[in-house]
């Protein structure tokens, strides 16, 4: 197949990984269209194997995998150039300034000296990074450093980028900056992402599709629209507060409801209809509905499900 055929950035069939007597992928077969995919699964759930296959790092066990049309394990020097990785620890080189780092890091990529120094302050201009980025990169905050290992991720300009926990110790502000960028690569760009994160928030916020693995095997792939659809109809409503006489009448009126987290409670029927009830009810009890809105799917619930009904955390990596 030539590079870039097809519809698919990445194509996976029957990738087994093994390490020792542990599978740490089982037969793992899916194909990812351009766009922002979420990558969830539990710790040892093989989603740090599924990248390190696709860069070429690990060797499979069997199977195929493919980006852009290119073979993972045969051509895996022009993967690296099609594809960006930002991992999840630090990979910061002591004694380089900001934008050193950014240009050394397209020089790996196989970008000339010139070529990548000019790359490196259009991204590190991306990023956010400005004036920073003349100081050495083991000066720079928690979300400095966030930034700086994006920019490394896509100074080579690459079709397909990776980003391992890319929120992981941001404030809630430089959390919401980064999944702005996140979400840019590919509106703005055309860089197509997987994103691994254990936050689903952040995989409901900026990603169309969601791929989910439990003890090495594919759990779930679906869109975040389809996945959310609820399964039942339903209202989901926030009271000011909990008042036991509210929950207490529910009950009475016989309808079918359940508590959620963060205080929510979830009253099954068709929502006009259950609505309605919510709204009296809250009338007679005296309690205060603060959010009333019609039921969806949470990704949350269907982690879960996947993960539980997908018997996760059985040794893989």
């Amino acid at each position: 197949m030539a590079e870039g055929a097809g519809q698919w950035v990445l194509e996976l069939e029957g990738v087994t990984k093994d390490y020792g007597r542990r599978r740490a992928l089982d037969g793992v077969s899916t194909a990812l269209r351009p766009g922002v995919v979420g990558l969830l699964g539990p710790n040892g759930a093989g989603k740090s194997t599924l990248i390190k296959t696709v860069l070429g790092l690990v060797r499979l066990g069997s199977g195929r995998a493919q980006v852009l049309g290119c073979d993972c394990q045969r051509e895996y020097r022009r993967v690296r150039q099609l594809v960006g990785y930002m991992p999840e620890d630090d990979c910061i080189l002591p004694g380089l300034k900001g934008i050193e780092a950014v240009a050394y890091a397209g020089e790996l990529a196989g970008l000339p000296r010139l070529v990548a120094l000019r790359r490196a302050h259009e991204v590190l201009d991306y990023v956010g990074i400005a004036e920073e980025r003349y100081r050495e990169v083991q000066t720079y905050s928690t979300g400095m450093r966030q930034k700086q290992k994006l920019a490394q991720a896509v100074v080579h300009d690459p079709r397909l980028v990776f980003l391992d926990e890319p929120t992981s110790g941001l404030d809630p502000l430089g959390r919401e900056r980064m999944l702005r960028l996140v979400r840019a690569l590919f509106d703005r760009a055309g860089v197509s992402v997987v994103l691994s994160t254990h936050i689903l928030r952040d995989v409901e916020q900026v990603c169309d599709e969601v791929v989910i693995l439990g003890a090495g095997r594919l759990l779930v792939h679906d869109t975040v629209d389809n996945l959310r659809r609820p399964v039942d109809e339903s209202v989901v409503l926030s009271l000011d507060e909990e008042l036991a006489a509210f929950t207490e009448a529910l009950d009475e009126s016989g309808v079918r409801f359940e508590r959620r987290a963060a205080g929510e409670l979830r009253v099954y029927g068709e929502p006009a209809a259950a609505a309605a009830l919510v709204l009296d009810t809250a009338r007679r009890t005296g309690a205060v509905v603060r959010r009333l809105e019609r039921g969806r799917n949470s990704l949350e619930d269907i982690f879960l499900k996947a993960v539980g009904a997908g018997g996760a955390g059985k040794g893989a990596h």
